[in-house]
């Protein structure tokens, strides 16, 4: 089952904002082969209305990679990095070449996560630029890069690695927790006043049997108004999934019986001859039966 979700909930006291991504990471289970990529921001949905806020950075290709393209967003530089993913570039092939052929010519002000899958090989790069916003850096695991600018401090990059690597579960749990873990007060030191870690996030993961544009999941908030966490409203949305996932992969050869109800709806346990029943199975049927 794939679910995308997209919310989009009124800003009522817009900031001012760089052009600037915040905090992200991409990841891939190296066993499933799903790639995922999840990551916040304060300003973008702000500055560009309509626009997929903090998700415009997120670029996945089922069964390839994924890349985040942050700080100073650029369409051209984002477009390129997709084609040398599909061109089969490494991670840090992709980051290389992004650097060295910027779109304006100013790589220091860019900020990139990579990770590739090739023949079941995973590889993974990150770049910060010097003239990105501080607080700014980057941590690079086996299977996943965390990449952050206007930071409230190295904590949160810290603290999302951590969660990372210490959730059991699948990879988009991982995520989701990981996520989690930079849900503080200003994390995004521009959303300080507004209480929040920031206004803008999202979860993606893809199987590696996905269409490109219909990944199995796709959770995105534009934007939030004062005092909701948009990482909240994430986890929401993910914990809704998980449930509807869960309920559809129960199978079962025939439709097993969940109750029978009277007419007045009481559960019924002894039937009774005459009596009108209801027989309510587990696929949704209800079926209406006189015991003779």
């Amino acid at each position: 089952m794939k679910k995308t979700v997209v919310i989009l909930l009124f800003i009522l006291a817009p900031i001012i904002a760089f052009g600037q991504h915040t905090f992200s990471i991409v990841a891939i289970d190296s066993v499933t082969k799903e790639v995922g990529s999840a990551g916040a921001t304060c300003g973008d949905a702000v500055l560009w209305p309509g626009t997929p806020g903090a998700a415009l950075i997120s670029d996945i290709i089922p069964g390839l990679g994924a890349i985040h393209t942050q700080s100073y967003w650029n369409e051209q530089n984002q477009d390129q990095a997709h084609q040398k993913l599909l061109e089969g570039y490494t991670a840090e092939e992709i980051i290389d070449w992004l650097i060295y052929n910027d779109a304006e010519n100013n790589s220091s002000i860019r900020q990139y996560g990579a990770i590739t899958l090739t023949n079941d090989s995973i590889k993974v790069s990150a770049y910060t630029g010097e003239n990105c916003f501080d607080y700014k850096n980057h941590i690079i695991g086996d299977h996943y890069a965390i990449q952050g600018n206007i930071l409230l401090g190295q904590s949160i990059l810290d603290s999302m690695e951590s969660r990372f690597l210490n959730t059991s579960g699948t990879l988009s749990e991982k995520l989701m927790a990981s996520l989690q873990g930079a849900k503080v007060i200003g994390a995004d030191t521009r959303c300080y006043d507004n209480q929040v870690s920031s206004l803008s996030a999202f979860l993606r993961v893809a199987n590696s049997e996905d269409p490109p544009n219909d990944i199995y999941i796709d959770i995105i908030v534009e934007a939030t108004p004062d005092l909701i966490d948009p990482i909240d409203v994430v986890q929401e949305e993910f914990n809704t999934l998980n449930l509807v996932i869960e309920n559809s992969s129960i199978q079962y050869s025939e439709p097993q019986l969940l109750r029978i109800i009277d007419i007045l709806g009481r559960e019924v346990t002894n039937t009774k001859k005459g009596a009108l029943l209801f027989y309510i199975y587990d696929n949704g049927l209800v079926e209406k039966k006189i015991v003779k």
